[in-house]
């Protein structure tokens, strides 16, 4: 499977992810969304958005961004609101 392969990757996130030397799923999956998102923060776009964090949160469950449960959202968002 590639990146775009993955629920919410498309080829935009695809190409920021493999930027910051995430090349596959597994990859994606061993650092995990939070981690995957600061990379791209910290080396590709520093005005990456909440609903970014929220489709790589999806993607590592391997559900679309809107069937991100509702408790793991309010996580995600204390998480965004902390940077």
């Amino acid at each position: 499977m590639t990146l775009t392969g993955l629920p919410n990757v498309g080829p935009k996130l695809a190409e920021n992810l493999r930027r910051v030397g995430l090349e596959t799923p597994e990859d994606f999956r061993a650092v995990g969304a939070r981690e995957a998102f600061l990379r791209i923060r910290a080396q590709v776009d520093p005005t990456a958005c909440f609903h970014q964090l929220t489709a790589l949160a999806g993607a590592e469950l391997g559900v679309p961004k809107k069937a991100v449960p509702a408790e793991k959202k309010a996580e995600l968002r204390a998480f965004f609101d902390s940077l």
